[in-house]
């Protein structure tokens, strides 16, 4: 059912420019008999331009009414298949397994307020996906492929790029969708990586290094390590905004126990 007059269920909006979804189809590197992944198709506006590209898709909708609809609405194509289920409690690994021996592609309008859990959710599966595209807020798409030094560089950049190569492709402006958002968004490909080391250690640790953007790493890093330990270090009295994954990631190694530390 087609809402104009308000916000859809679960704070969906629909993307209804064909130009706009003609771009995030095409900014997939697939071709004929190659599964797609969609999270929420909706009204099956993108599953459309996906099925002209000879893709397989399988589609990952929550909303029965929408899943239920979304074969006839598109006409009852061959290799369209709609899960009903939602993508937070979804095995994503599982379902890309079960139906692709290789890494595959998922792309996705992603709703506002969900964004880094589907975000997570695709990261827990990259060992399966070669690339993602997602259409999200601009906001997030600029904390998302932000560098250290940018106002917008965070946790969830460097958790992005530990996985992948995040790259800012265009922005959708809010009369592109129905209802229109009142934000711009922008698409975001993201080029999942093959040989991800992320211990939920190194995680935490970012977490706690970002924590508190202007304190110092010596505050923040002090809730998981010794202060004396991050004292001895020379980027103690540095913010985490200011230093590289890369950089992170050797500070990370310097702070772990010795091999026989008790």
């Amino acid at each position: 059912m087609i809402r104009k007059s308000r916000t859809p269920p679960l704070g969906q909006h629909f993307l209804h420019d064909q130009g706009a979804l003609a771009r995030i189809a095409s900014a997939l590197a697939i071709g004929a008999g190659d599964l797609v992944i969609e999270i929420g198709p909706g009204e099956g506006a993108l599953t459309g331009h996906l099925l002209k590209l000879g893709a397989r898709v399988t589609a990952l909708e929550i909303d029965p009414q929408l899943a239920a609809a979304l074969p006839e609405r598109l006409g009852g194509p061959e290799g369209l298949e709609v899960i009903e289920t939602d993508i937070l409690a979804a095995d994503l690994e599982k379902v890309i397994a079960d139906r692709s021996a290789g890494r595959v592609a998922v792309v996705g309008n992603l709703p506002y307020y969900i964004t880094s859990p589907i975000l997570r959710a695709a990261f827990a599966a990259a060992p399966r996906i070669r690339e993602a595209v997602f259409l999200m807020q601009k906001e997030v798409a600029l904390r998302v492929t932000a560098g250290k030094g940018s106002p917008d560089y965070g946790y969830l950049s460097v958790l992005c790029e530990l996985h992948s190569e995040a790259e800012l492709l265009f922005s959708v402006p809010p009369g592109a969708f129905r209802p229109p958002p009142k934000v711009t968004s922008a698409v975001v490909r993201l080029s999942m990586r093959r040989n991800i080391h992320a211990p939920g250690n190194l995680l935490s640790f970012l977490q706690a290094a970002f924590r508190q953007p202007r304190k110092t790493l010596l505050n923040n890093l002090s809730r998981l390590y010794p202060r004396h330990e991050v004292a001895r270090l020379s980027e103690s009295g540095c913010r985490a905004q200011e230093m590289s994954l890369s950089e992170l990631k050797d500070l990370w190694q310097r702070l772990q126990p010795k091999p026989g530390t008790p």
